[in-house]
């Protein structure tokens, strides 16, 4: 047990040293959480922003995201301050992967089997990439219940590694959003509330990035 407690302490520091370390070069921010809770739509949000392009493509259909995308060197800007990383967007995390969930958006069996197979091992490769992030940004479904499995394995990974996170509270464009019940779900958390889709509260997001970083 002793034993044990020794090793997972060498691994954090390992970690906290190895980031430490990549900010003189590269700050890697992450986007982690659900499956569609808004990230691609969030990483296109601040892509345009600030580069002028989107990153990648998003769609109603689960695990649209199933492989690693990063854009490079983007630089954002705040109250006078500014922020160069690189944009680090995963696959959606799901403790579970049925084909035939795909079934119902109109993919063919053999189709949906394969969409299946490569979400499942893009939920596996978003965990592993958890260690290279400096800063992660939890991206949250406002109009669901936030206490799942899901929300709670990704909170409690990062925790276990002491990377610095922000919940942001997405679809506040949505009537039936609401940020309280997440700040009410994980108190002790920063939580933003905003609208990749619109750019509703965009500029608040970036402020408070600046910030933790």
């Amino acid at each position: 047990m002793v034993l044990k407690h020794i090793r997972n302490l060498k691994n954090r520091f390992s970690s906290i040293v190895s980031r430490i370390f990549r900010k003189k070069r590269d700050i890697r921010i992450g986007l982690y959480g659900p499956v569609n809770s808004g990230k691609t739509t969030l990483a296109n949000r601040i892509c345009m922003d600030w580069l002028g392009e989107e990153m990648g493509s998003a769609s109603v259909v689960p695990h649209e995201t199933r492989e690693i995308q990063t854009k490079e060197k983007v630089q954002i800007k705040s109250n006078g301050k500014s922020l160069t990383f690189n944009l680090v967007d995963t696959p959606g995390i799901a403790t579970k992967i049925d084909f035939e969930d795909f079934l119902k958006f109109g993919l063919k069996k053999t189709e949906a089997k394969s969409r299946a197979k490569e979400a499942t091992r893009g939920v596996i490769e978003a965990i592993k990439w958890l260690d290279r992030m400096d800063m992660v940004l939890v991206v949250l479904d406002s109009t669901k219940d936030p206490i799942n499995q899901v929300n709670i394995t990704i909170l409690g990974n990062l925790d276990a590694r002491n990377i610095p996170l922000l919940i942001v509270s997405n679809k506040a464009d949505v009537r039936k959003s609401s940020t309280t019940k997440i700040r009410n779900a994980f108190p002790g958390y920063d939580v933003i509330g905003i609208s990749a889709k619109t750019g509703q509260n965009m500029k608040d997001l970036y402020g408070s990035l600046l910030k933790k970083l």
